[in-house]
């Protein structure tokens, strides 16, 4: 039963995970046409990942659009991006990264693939997730905003010489698709593509590489994991302390020590799976609540009417 339970929820959330990568880059007639869609819904960002120059993406990127404010002194719209990105992380903290990001699905359904002896992390994997953090810092915020041109513009260093999701979804169509582009593709496209190569093997092997040790998005909401409305809660009561829920994390966090680590993406394989149901979410606690309320108003409409 709790096996048949297991399997129910990992298929859910992979459905939730596939409609919200179709709902946010279903533009098919950009695919066909090699062309970037221009909408009105691309001044939007979405939670996740989602590059700008995409030829199926209908919103904008939270990162590529902090960073392009950062480098051209626009201040105001800097402010946008942050107030999204923070609206999110307080109420949902890294639960997008489990959730709704389209590459966590890539590299969750290549670590599927059966091939490779499987690990859940790299050597060095308690110094290593500290690096998503200085990615944040240097090439999100203090690159663009410092090295600038003459004119006083910054590059997107992020999204320029790193994030493999645009490399997948934008630079990888948009080149195939376009003549022009695959003539000027040069070195730095070259580097991009052996920073996806090497994060799609190792995804075969490794659970959510890029997610544990390089994505500056999930580092931002991470800080979020302690305060925001959505949190995990383990009753000490209940808690055997076997190790079950770390067995089954993706990230290898020891809930029952640290239910809410800035590691933790939420994705509730260790709720689900644990034998004694000691994790639980406040959002759980809050529907539970409702229900009593529901059920002790209607009790009390009864009693009024007899």
């Amino acid at each position: 039963m709790k096996e048949s339970r297991n399997c129910f929820f990992v298929k859910w959330r992979l459905l939730i995970q596939v409609a919200f990568f179709a709902l946010t880059n279903g533009y098919v007639q950009g695919y066909l046409q090699g062309r970037i869609y221009q909408g009105s819904s691309k001044a939007l960002c979405v939670p996740g990942l989602n590059c700008y120059s995409c030829p199926g993406a209908r919103f904008a990127c939270p990162m590529g659009a902090l960073q392009a404010v950062l480098s051209s002194g626009e201040y105001r719209l800097s402010l946008y991006a942050l107030g999204f990105l923070g609206a999110f992380g307080l109420f949902l903290g890294r639960f997008v990264c489990g959730w709704l990001c389209p590459f966590g699905l890539v590299q969750e359904l290549l670590h599927r693939i059966p091939l490779m002896k499987k690990r859940k992390n790299l050597p060095g994997h308690r110094y290593l997730i500290w690096l998503k953090y200085g990615i944040l810092a240097l090439f999100v915020v203090i690159l663009p905003m410092t090295v600038t041109n003459i004119v006083g513009m910054g590059d997107p260093w992020f999204c320029k010489y790193i994030c493999p999701s645009g490399t997948l979804f934008a630079g990888i169509p948009m080149v195939s698709l376009n003549e022009s582009l695959r003539e000027a593709a040069g070195y730095l496209f070259d580097w991009k593509l052996l920073v996806l190569l090497l994060l799609l093997v190792l995804s075969v092997k490794f659970k959510r590489p890029f997610c544990k040790y390089l994505c500056p998005l999930g580092a931002f909401y991470g800080f979020f994991n302690k305060v925001s409305f959505y949190r995990l809660q383990v009753a000490e009561d209940k808690c055997i302390r076997c190790g079950r829920c770390r067995e089954l994390c993706p990230m290898d966090i020891r809930t029952w020590e640290d239910a809410n680590s800035m590691e933790c993406i939420r994705c509730g394989e260790c709720r689900v799976g644990c034998p004694t149901g000691a994790i639980t979410s406040t959002m759980e606690e809050l529907l539970s609540e409702l229900k009593r309320n529901r059920r002790e108003t209607a009790g009390k409409e009864r009693d009024h009417a007899l």
